[in-house]
């Protein structure tokens, strides 16, 4: 096939040189990235915060919560998409690199149109009486989280273009992507959420039409630009454009794992906030807990989770390339990274943690008090989920994805909502529960994700698209990939 048609040449250095420096080539784009991309959700809390108060705070919190949940599972092919793309680019095999992105998108499109829209539009109601919001949080809720559910196949594209360039190597496109929507969706959150001139103050709900719009904006400008050539991962005119049930089933396989990984652990969130609901200041709870833990503590989850991409892409083009002990080493260091990093913020939460939630209008003596409480658990918090999240990309990137939702279908429900649940059945549930809760289950995520990565058996997982060509190892003789 022509270059104009496979894109950009490969960067080898992630299969060769120096491993430091191959995982944080993809790293810090994708941190950078993921912070840049998460300050759209802080000013959407601080806006919200001083223009609704501390309402409009809990119901854009539990609103993502349920999102979430859905969204992750549809985004889960995203994943599959990522463990084919990775070990195709390790092997230099463009061609399989952008029919595989192609299926994932078309696989996208159906799964929206059929069962996110209509689906989530008419159980918006009943999912927020699941959770125990506030009859005032609700208020604000519902509309916000039905035009998430409805419009929102703009940032899905979003995640699949940047999990699709960053797995062939380039984690600078998404970087300036992630930089251009944010850009767009904080001014556009500042007109719609306090008004300006003829369009009125929609307060909470404005802020999703900030989010949705401004993901359709760069996603359109992406499609373009998958169809020029000039990224490593491209579209054209002359590739099969009808489903290919192979590849298809590649995604599931990889991904549907994941999706219920990443099912299991919002819903374990869904529950823990029902939890919290239940306390006796559930309003001030459910408002510190949005703020510290999904706010704050984001801080921490943006570099991990970029440490975690950087991981995977690392791991599953080294084990392409034939290289496992090469990927086995780019997990150790990415674990290192990631935990100087935990280590740096979580010592912010302990030094200033009134002046950070005072950023988000946080001046209810009682939801102060809990946010400073929570934020030194997840002090300790952080330095588990970083290292969890690093060896969980090392599993997913070589094609284990089933061990990572085995170990968050214990850390992430079995143990919070257990302990939870006797503490509440035998005693009474306090605060601080919760949020020791929440930092047993990432120490025990921790300690399960690299017990499995370092038994070492990815190294034999096999990446087959129903073809002659299937992926092998390199070195003659040796068993399929």
């Amino acid at each position: 096939m022509s270059a104009p048609k496979t894109g950009k040449a490969f960067d080898r250095s992630i299969v060769e040189g120096p491993i430091r420096g191959a995982v944080w080539k993809l790293a810090w784009p994708t941190m950078l990235q993921n912070i840049i991309g998460g300050m759209q959700g802080i000013v959407d809390h601080v806006m919200v915060g001083n223009y609704v108060g501390y309402t409009g705070n809990a119901a854009i919190g539990v609103s993502w919560q349920i999102f979430l949940v859905v969204i992750v599972f549809i985004s889960s092919l995203f994943t599959g998409m990522g463990v084919l793309v990775a070990r195709f680019t390790g092997a230099n095999e463009p061609d399989k690199v952008n029919r595989t992105v192609y299926q994932a998108f078309l696989t996208a499109v159906l799964l929206v149109l059929v069962i996110m829209a209509p689906i989530g539009y008419l159980l918006s109601p009943v999912l927020l009486d699941l959770v125990n919001a506030a009859p005032e949080v609700q208020i604000e809720a519902l509309p916000y989280l039905r035009i998430m559910f409805v419009f929102s196949f703009g940032m899905l594209l979003f995640f699949m273009l940047g999990g699709a360039l960053r797995s062939a190597g380039d984690a600078k496109t998404p970087l300036r992507l992630g930089i251009a929507l944010t850009i767009l969706n904080i001014a556009l959150n500042v007109i719609f959420i306090r008004g300006l001139g003829p369009i009125p103050a929609f307060g909470t709900k404005g802020a999703a039409m900030g989010t949705v719009i401004a993901g359709a904006l760069v996603s359109g400008f992406a499609m373009v630009r998958l169809f020029s050539g000039k990224w490593v991962v491209t579209f054209h005119r002359g590739m099969n454009l009808m489903p290919d049930w192979n590849i298809i089933r590649q995604l599931f396989k990889f991904g549907l794992p994941t999706g219920i990984q990443g099912v299991a652990m919002n819903i374990g969130g869904v529950f823990l906030l029902a939890f919290i609901g239940s306390l006796a200041m559930s309003g001030q709870a459910q408002a510190a807990y949005v703020v510290s833990y999904t706010q704050l503590f984001s801080f921490i989850t943006w570099t991990s989770v970029g440490i975690m991409g950087a991981t995977a892409a690392v791991a599953g083009q080294n084990l392409g390339a034939g290289k496992p002990e090469r990927a086995s080493q780019g997990v150790r260091t990415a674990a290192g990274i990631g935990l100087m990093l935990a280590a740096s913020i979580g010592v912010l939460f302990l030094l200033i943690p009134s002046m950070l939630l005072g950023i988000f209008g946080m001046d209810d003596p009682v939801v102060l008090g809990l946010g400073v409480e929570l934020l030194r658990y997840l002090a300790v918090s952080g330095l588990f989920i970083t290292v969890a999240l690093a060896y969980t990309g090392g599993l997913q990137g070589t094609g284990d994805t089933k061990s990572p939702m085995y170990i968050s279908m214990a850390s992430q429900i079995v143990v919070p909502l257990g302990m939870c649940f006797i503490i509440q059945t035998f005693s009474t549930l306090d605060p601080r529960d919760i949020w020791l809760a929440i930092v047993l289950a990432h120490f025990t995520r921790a300690t399960l994700s690299v017990f499995v990565f370092r038994r070492e058996k990815w190294r034999d997982i096999k990446v087959d698209l129903g073809e002659s060509g299937s992926l092998t190892r390199p070195e003659a003789g040796g068993p399929p990939l």
